[in-house]
């Protein structure tokens, strides 16, 4: 899309959302999954319209009265009925901290309940919502309303649910400032330009708010605002540490604060030098340090709520602590000291590579960094570590540096963007992907120590832990670029919150909240999504190959189509085969499969035991190895692209037959998507089986 179309067709969506925003005029897509739609089943309606007939409320806030407006707009679109409020505490629909509630003669055990965990208790009378704080009410409320769309009985509950994982973030790759000639104002961004507009935020105050309600919807309690990439190629997120956006940050932060979601910042390590002035930023110079002290103080003075900072480091072209000799840690420390008396974190990322005397393994080199430094960040201090050893790719296996720092918080990095996965082109559904990530078992401690028992905490003694995932969120009336990504933002806020709940449940969830409970929608809808990843993988990169795509410059176009002649050094294809040994441990070879324990590496080593779908990534085979089906390899690789077309092209068939069963406008926004989506599976099909047959000059058998 040119840069003039891009502009008429975000003032067209800016037009649209000033004029229906927080509405029940509003787009469909842009409600999402907050759309609130009224039940049609009259039996289920009048149970429901029985129990909220009034609102008792005990205490006062802006996150108490954030709850409060969240019941009144969903129950009163839901159930086409106003809530009236009382002080009876008797009856209808009850809320307040426990502490509140015994002043009201209602007492309650919530010893069991977390900071952020919610209490609900029912009868055929009332429905008791309470926590220890006033956070937790509202993750309260937002389930009440969830439980509710998806019409779950409400009469006989006795729930309490605490979040799993502790700080659960989005990670926004956002550009502030003037964007230079060729970059987005969302880098790996698909749904048009930021949302955040830095010169006239109190414009867009109500999508701000919007926001807010569909991050806590989910549970995400925190935001980065702004790209991890803050300078190079002249890109101005440095800026946000100056006195020139403070005071935006604030008109921000005073925002998410009624929905308990903390700001953070992505922030320079050389930002001593870039904002302050000074001649270096070496975390050794004792001015160095009061200039990060100051700048910390200065922050939590406008915002006393703040999260912290976000650092890349030492990568891509971004300056770190190793310029002057130092690790990772030493920076960190740095960072961390200057927050900790506000109370403050600050996340490392761990996605280092291509430094010198690095092991020529890209996948390697993060591991070789950080294990030697387990121990020596400070406790507010958390290692931000991407799911995968190389980029986000369809699948790779999870990171090696997870069961490797047990001293060390630790944070795992999920990619909502589709950056690598079709960007808002091709449907692909990432909950099934993160699952296979959480449910992972490192074997750190035996059997049993999965990925997801790391990150809440379970396995090691971490003060810190959490997960972040990198938005997909831009200015686009639906937020997402594809209506069904919606799912995958929905997907991560669920997951963050309770790595424990299946793909089917979440799906589940998503659907009914979006488009209501017709039986047709539901089941095209569910088996398009929960088949979609897979179906993206065999069309593009099947057996855990990854990196088949064009390479690096920053535009829309950038790592989406097939290019698999210049990325050999990944898939290391040659005449007689392809796939990248990294199993052994000698000279010229990578043996990151080695930094597994044990019992994963045994699995990982050999070809008879190795996962197919990651056994190009571990080993390098002939093309004529046999699978377990039987096919070869090469069979195998024509077969999945073939097949991958296939399962799109149905896709955009079963999604015809839900013409007249939604609205006009979603429906056609999805059936415009998938009908490129075939296109586009059918390019890289053609590319891709046509690069390895060259090569390997071995013919497919049609089927």
């Amino acid at each position: 899309m040119t840069k003039k179309a891009k502009m008429i067709y975000s003032l067209t969506c800016l037009f649209s959302l000033i004029c229906t925003a927080h509405s029940s005029n509003a787009p469909s897509s842009y409600r999402a999954w907050l759309s609130y739609q009224k039940i049609d089943k009259q039996k289920i309606l009048n149970t429901y319209q029985n129990l909220f007939q009034e609102l008792s409320v005990a205490g006062k806030s802006p996150i108490i009265q954030s709850s409060i407006n969240e019941l009144q707009i969903g129950l009163k679109a839901i159930l086409q009925t106003d809530l009236k409020i009382s002080n009876s505490f008797s009856k209808g629909l009850i809320i307040g901290t426990a502490k509140e509630l015994s002043m009201k003669g209602i007492d309650l055990d919530v010893s069991n309940l977390s900071s952020e965990g919610f209490l609900l208790q029912s009868d055929n009378q009332k429905l008791i919502l309470s926590a220890k704080s006033d956070l937790g009410l509202l993750y309260g409320a937002f389930h009440i309303l969830r439980l509710i769309q998806t019409q779950q009985a409400l009469n006989t509950l006795d729930l309490k649910e605490n979040p799993k994982i502790q700080h659960r973030l989005l990670n926004h790759w956002d550009n502030p400032g003037t964007v230079p000639e060729g970059r987005s104002y969302v880098e790996r961004g698909y749904a048009g330009d930021s949302i955040f507009k830095w010169d006239e935020l109190s414009k867009h105050e109500q999508r701000y708010i919007d926001y807010c309600r569909m991050l806590a919807s989910t549970g995400i309690n925190g935001s980065v605002m702004n790209n991890v990439n803050t300078a190079k190629k002249g890109l101005e997120g440095w800026k946000l540490l100056t006195p020139e956006y403070l005071p935006k940050l604030k008109y921000l932060a005073g925002i998410f604060r009624q929905y308990g979601i903390k700001m953070y910042i992505s922030v320079n390590f050389f930002s001593p030098v870039i904002v302050g002035g000074l001649p270096e930023a070496n975390p050794n110079d004792p001015k160095v340090q009061k200039w990060w002290n100051d700048k910390a103080n200065e922050i939590y003075k406008e915002i006393p709520d703040f999260g912290g900072y976000l650092v890349k480091a030492d990568s891509e072209g971004e300056p770190g602590p190793m310029k002057y000799g130092l690790t990772h840690a030493d920076g960190a420390n740095l960072l961390a000291r200057s927050l900790k008396p506000h109370g403050g974190i600050v996340m490392w990322r761990a996605f280092v590579y291509g430094h010198k005397k690095s092991n020529p393994d890209r996948a390697a080199q993060p591991y070789d960094l950080f294990k030697p430094i387990d121990g020596k960040f400070d406790d507010n201090a958390i290692v931000q570590i991407k799911n995968g050893p190389h980029d986000f790719q369809v699948r790779e296996p999870v990171s090696t540096l997870f069961s490797a720092m047990p001293k060390t918080n630790q944070m795992l990095e999920l990619q909502i963007t589709q950056e690598y996965t079709g960007h808002e082109r091709h449907v692909c559904y990432l909950v099934p992907q993160w699952k296979t990530i959480f449910d992972f078992d490192t074997h750190a401690k035996g059997k049993g120590t999965e990925i997801k028992k790391i990150l809440s905490g379970q396995v090691y003694k971490y003060k810190h832990a959490g997960i972040a995932g990198v938005s997909n969120i831009g200015d686009d009336t639906n937020w997402t670029g594809h209506l069904l990504a919606q799912a995958n933002f929905y997907g991560f806020g669920r997951l963050s919150w309770n790595p424990d709940l299946s793909t089917e449940e979440i799906t589940a969830e998503w659907i009914k909240q979006t488009f209501g409970h017709n039986k047709k929608i539901m089941k095209v809808v569910s088996k398009i999504l929960n088949t979609s990843w897979r179906t993206y993988e065999d069309y593009t990169m099947p057996l855990g190959i990854g990196f088949m795509s064009n390479g690096c410059p920053d535009n829309d176009e950038s790592h989406f189509r097939p290019d698999p002649a210049k990325r050999k050094k990944y898939h290391k294809a040659d005449k007689k085969g392809l796939g990248y040994d990294r199993t052994k441990n000698s000279k010229g070879h990578s043996h990151y499969a080695g930094q597994y324990h044990k019992p994963v590496y045994d699995m990982y080593k050999n070809v008879e035991t190795c996962p197919e779908e990651l056994l190009l990534f571990f080993h390098h085979l002939p093309y004529t190895h046999k699978l377990k089906s039987g096919k070869t390899i090469i069979q195998h690789i024509y077969d999945a692209h073939n097949d991958g077309v296939k399962q799109v092209e149905n896709y955009y068939k079963e999604w015809q037959s839900l013409n007249g069963l939604m609205d006009a406008e979603r429906f056609e926004e999805v059936s415009l998507k998938l009908k490129e989506q075939i296109k586009y599976a059918a390019e890289w099909r053609d590319s891709i089986n046509s690069y390895f047959y060259k090569l390997s000059k071995i013919k497919e058998i049609n089927k």
